[in-house]
C-alpha cells in the first residue's frame, strides 16, 4: 500500500545489522541455550540475534541466548536496538543504557526496604522510552493491546514496512522530543510515514486502496435524492467522499496511542514480570510458632522452584521488633536469622526483600512469627 499522505519521499534509510560469531536458526528452541522473552507477553515477529544465535521471537515473545550474550532486535530491515544484556526478560526498559543503568540502583519503600518498583516507575516517563513504546504498540496487528496480550507484528506489516523504509525521507530516530517523533500534518515524522503506508488489514480490503482523490470526487456526479433514481453501479461524490473518509481514518498514526498509552503497558508488563520471578521462590514455612521462653537463633530459608537460590543482596525487617527481631541476614545462605524477644500472644511479620543474582528486581517475601 502506498502512503496516502500528500507527501514526497526522498532519501534512503539504510537498515542494517552486523552478525557476530557463528549464527544458528534458534527459533525451534532445540538447542541447550536459555529462552529469554521480550515483555511478560512478548513482541512476536522480530528478529533477534546475539552472538551464537538469530531467529524470529515466536508468538510468546522468545528468543535463545547463552548467558553473558547480548541482543540485538529488529522489525523486518528496521533495526531498534542493539547490545542488549539478554536474560529471563528483556523489556524497553533495558533498550537504554542510561535507563539499563538506572535500574541497577534499588529505591527505598517507606519500611527502608530494597525495591526496583519505585525505579522503574521513575523511568517510565523517558520521552525515548515512550517513543519506541508507542511506535512497537502501533504495530500491533491490532489498534489497541490488552491486558494479558502480547504485540503482534505480523508478516504482511513486516513486508509493507521493508517496502516503505527506503522512501522515508529520513531514519527512524527514537531519541528525538516527543513532538518530533509524533508529527504529522504535511511533514510527518519518518515514524509516522511508516505507519500511514502499513495497511492493518488484509490485503484485498477497501481499507488497503488508494482513497478516491478530491478531483475524482469533485467530477463524479451528486446522487439523486429520489432512490429511484440511483444507479447501483455509480459511485457518486457522497459514496466517494465516504470511502476516502473510511481510508484514511484507518491510517494509522502515533497520535492513536498516547505517552499515557504506553506508560500503563509498560507499568502492566514490568508488574507481570515482578509476579513471576517471585513466583519462583518461596519460604520453608509460611507461619512460624514459638514459645516465649524459647528465645535462641531461629533460621527461615528461601528456595527456590527447580534450583538451588542465588542471590546478590538481601534486606529484612520485623515489623514488630519489640516482639521478634532481626538477627543477621546471609544471601550466601539465602537465610534470615531472627529470635523471640517478646511475650506471649505476642507476635509479628518478618519481611524480607532479595535481589536473585540474575536480575535487577527484588523479590518480597513474609513470615508471620507467633509467640504462644
Amino acid at each position: 500500500m502506498r502512503s496516502v499522505h500528500p507527501i514526497r519521499l526522498s532519501l534512503t534509510l539504510i537498515a542494517s545489522l552486523a552478525a557476530a560469531g557463528c549464527l544458528h536458526d534458534s527459533s525451534s528452541g532445540g538447542n541447550d541455550t536459555s529462552a529469554g522473552r521480550l515483555n511478560y507477553n512478548g513482541f512476536s515477529g522480530m528478529t533477534y540475534q546475539t552472538a551464537s544465535q538469530s531467529g524470529t521471537t515466536n508468538a510468546q515473545g522468545e528468543f535463545r541466548y547463552y548467558p553473558g550474550e547480548t541482543l540485538s532486535l529488529r522489525v523486518g530491515d528496521l533495526p531498534i536496538v542493539e547490545g542488549v544484556p539478554a536474560r529471563k526478560y528483556v523489556t524497553p526498559l533495558e533498550f537504554f543504557p542510561d535507563l539499563r543503568a538506572e535500574l541497577a540502583n534499588p529505591a527505598f519503600d517507606d519500611e527502608g526496604l530494597s525495591t526496583h518498583t519505585i525505579t522503574e516507575q521513575q523511568l517510565i516517563d523517558d520521552i525515548s522510552l515512550n517513543n519506541i513504546t508507542r511506535f512497537l504498540i502501533a504495530l500491533n496487528w491490532t489498534e489497541n493491546v490488552r491486558e494479558g496480550e502480547g504485540i503482534e507484528i505480523r508478516d504482511r506489516v513486516i513486508e509493507q514496512l521493508n517496502a516503505a523504509l527506503p522512501g522515508l525521507t529520513a531514519p527512524i530516530d527514537f531519541t528525538v522530543s516527543e513532538a518530533e517523533f509524533t508529527a504529522r500534518g504535511t511533514t510527518p515524522s519518518p515514524a509516522n510515514q511508516l505507519l500511514a503506508a502499513i495497511c492493518f488489514y488484509p490485503e484485498d480490503d477497501e481499507l488497503c486502496q488508494e482513497p478516491p482523490t478530491p478531483a475524482e470526487i469533485a467530477a463524479a456526479p451528486a446522487r439523486p435524492d429520489n432512490e429511484a433514481d440511483r444507479d447501483p453501479d455509480t459511485e457518486y461524490r457522497e459514496d466517494l467522499q465516504a470511502k476516502r473518509d473510511r481510508i484514511l481514518g484507518a491510517v494509522r498514526s502515533l497520535e492513536d496511542i498516547d505517552a499515557n498509552d504506553a506508560q500503563t503497558y509498560l507499568t502492566r508488563e514490568l508488574k507481570a514480570i515482578t509476579t513471576a520471578v517471585s513466583n519462583r521462590f518461596y519460604l520453608d514455612e509460611d507461619v512460624a510458632s514459638h514459645p516465649a521462653s524459647d528465645t535462641g537463633i531461629k533460621t527461615v530459608s528461601i528456595k527456590k522452584i527447580g534450583a538451588a537460590p542465588e542471590f546478590a543482596d538481601i534486606d529484612a525487617i520485623s515489623t514488630r521488633p519489640a516482639d521478634v527481631m532481626i538477627n543477621a541476614t546471609s544471601w550466601q545462605e539465602a537465610e534470615v536469622e531472627y529470635f523471640v524477644a517478646g511475650e506471649t500472644g505476642g507476635e509479628a511479620e518478618l519481611v524480607m526483600s532479595f535481589r536473585p543474582s540474575d536480575t535487577y528486581r527484588w523479590v518480597r517475601k513474609q513470615l508471620r512469627v507467633i509467640i504462644r
